[in-house]
């Protein structure tokens, strides 16, 4: 077999980054929409509790036989691997009983005139979720034979239904919001599912008549007619009904155990990990302080706040794990490793350290100022009225300084961590997820919404202290102190502190008259401090410099 699984993996992830982007802008424009022209009770309702009706039903029910089968294909029969796959459905279908039994009566709804367009979200949710879990067996199938584009096309296909169709309603009437949200769920996955049935019956098709040079079409290009078909002789399926489960005479033979035994595996641990994932908004369901707008507003603000933990420490941290992954041994103290790769290391994470700090404390200084702008430009004056929006944001710009600093020492202890360390530091990491649950649902009552801003805050500086401690001990013995990148400059310190009082008396004197003129300011401001922070660390952005230079001559002299 000749697929390049690495290649077919580089490209999935690749599209996948694309597609959360895409995804996420789109998301942020509608959410935008919504609160200004519907309210933010009903974007609280969608977005909170009937999104979270759907993770917790496909997150059970698909995850652990996803996970199970996946990577089996070699090891077990394609009849085990359809039947196991199959599962899922009858197990969404008793999950999402329970579960929107539980959500349409024991979770608190608070508004009476939604009750039934919530009750129709409920069941139209858990529909779209058994239904969804009906073509679990083809999407299997076309991530282990490497359909990248099929996936890509599809998703974009289903982000485009479901927008389409939730407008159109919306705009008809906005009163129905509700539905118009369970209609495109239900509209959108009913799509996708029947696109990839029509999609494995062309395939199946013409898979003959492409192995006997018959087969041409004017639609599809001979380019992918080739890829889809080149080098599939694993490929075994020859019509639907392969892709249906089959008794074959008896439970044992029909089922495998050990497959069902990994399933019940990956089954145990999705609980957990279901439970800390999603932890803040089981918080919010269950919680009696938090109203449907109160939830909604956390949701943007949370959303809004979290794009710099997405597009920058995120590529940081995933670029610095590598890195020091292949500069450091796990298993050998650093004073026996090759002195060069270590020092060279340390210096890297001390410059590392320094930068993200540095962006932290930029984006908690001028998000004092221009926490409100942002937010009136995105959800109009209605939505920051009440001074919430404004409260979280403003709050959330001090979690991303911990973000950004538990980012980048949490990734060096992660790269060097011996075995022994990562089993311990996992049941310390659950530890940590369970008490921030258990705290976050104490501070909502002393401090509302603002109390999870606040609990997150606590988890990620005791797990600075853990990482710092391990880095600490980790280089006792070499004399190098990378953790005194943490340390910036005094004259970036001090234009800093300066620009924030300038922004923060533009924000008192000239937002109400001038936002132009307002955010104006900021941005000359914010180009001092820039300044301020390159005359530091000019070394490094020289360094930094001559390397791309570097690269980009190379690149033009094999042109």
């Amino acid at each position: 077999m000749g697929r390049n699984l690495l290649m077919s993996s580089l490209e999935n992830a690749s599209f996948n980054i694309i597609f959360q982007i895409v995804f996420r802008c789109i998301t942020f424009i509608i959410n935008a929409w919504v609160i200004r022209n519907i309210g933010h009770e009903v974007l609280g309702i969608m977005n909170v509790r009937l999104l979270l009706l759907e993770s917790t039903i496909l997150f059970l029910s698909r995850e652990p036989f996803n996970r199970a089968c996946l990577g089996q294909k070699d090891e077990f029969s394609w009849n085990h691997i359809i039947n196991q796959i199959w599962l899922s459905v009858p197990l969404s279908c008793v999950l999402s009983l329970v579960f929107v039994y539980v959500w349409l009566n024991l979770l608190p709804l608070g508004s009476p005139e939604y009750a039934f367009q919530y009750a129709f979200g409920c069941w139209s949710v858990a529909f779209s979720c058994v239904l969804e879990l009906c073509a679990a067996n083809m999407v299997l199938v076309a991530q282990l034979f490497c359909f990248v584009k099929l996936k890509v096309a599809l998703d974009t296909l289903h982000i485009f239904v479901r927008t389409t169709l939730f407008l159109s309603i919306i705009v008809y009437n906005r009163s129905l919001a509700l539905i118009a949200f369970s209609v495109a769920q239900v509209g959108s996955i009913g799509t996708i599912v029947v696109s990839y049935y029509i999609f494995f019956h062309w395939y199946l098709k013409n898979k003959p008549l492409y192995a006997k040079g018959a087969l041409k079409s004017k639609v599809v290009p001979e380019s992918i007619l080739k890829k889809l078909y080149e080098n599939m002789d694993d490929f075994h399926f020859t019509s639907l009904k392969d892709f249906l489960p089959k008794w074959l005479g008896s439970v044992n033979s029909t089922f495998s155990k050990k497959l069902s035994s990994l399933t019940v595996s990956f089954a145990k641990q999705g609980v957990v990990k279901q439970l800390l994932t999603e932890g803040e908004k089981y918080v919010m369901s269950v919680s009696p302080v938090m109203s449907f707008s109160e939830q909604a507003t956390y949701d943007v603000v949370n959303n809004l706040g979290s794009l710099a933990a997405r597009f920058i420490f995120r590529p940081i941290e995933d670029s610095s794990y590598f890195y020091f992954t292949q500069m450091v041994s796990r298993d050998l103290p650093l004073h026996k490793q090759d002195q060069n790769k270590i020092q060279e290391s340390c210096h890297v994470l001390s410059q590392i350290c320094k930068t993200v700090t540095s962006i932290g404390l930029v984006v908690l200084v001028f998000g004092q100022s221009y926490a409100k702008t942002l937010l009136l430009l995105y959800g109009g004056e209605t939505f920051v009225a009440s001074g919430l929006p404004v409260q979280l944001l403003r709050s959330h710009c001090l979690a991303i300084v911990l973000l950004a600093i538990n980012g980048i020492t949490e990734c060096y202890a992660f790269a060097t961590m011996t075995s022994t360390q990562l089993n311990s530091y996992n049941y310390l990491m659950v530890l940590f997820s369970i008490s921030f649950l258990l705290l976050s649902y104490g501070l909502t009552y002393v401090f509302g919404p603002v109390g999870f801003i606040v609990s997150n805050c606590i988890n990620m500086f005791a797990r600075i202290l853990h990482s710092i401690h391990f880095i600490d001990a980790k280089c006792r013995d070499t004399g190098y102190k990378p953790l005194d990148g943490l340390h910036v400059g005094k004259i970036f310190l001090l234009t800093l502190f300066t620009a924030g009082i300038l922004c923060k008396v533009s924000e008192n004197k000239l937002l109400s008259t001038s936002i132009i003129l307002h955010i104006a300011i900021g941005a000359v401001l914010f180009f001092l401090v820039i300044l301020s922070w390159v005359y530091e660390n000019k070394e490094l952005v020289i360094k930094m410099y001559n390397k791309f230079a570097s690269k980009d001559e190379t690149k033009v002299s094999k042109d």
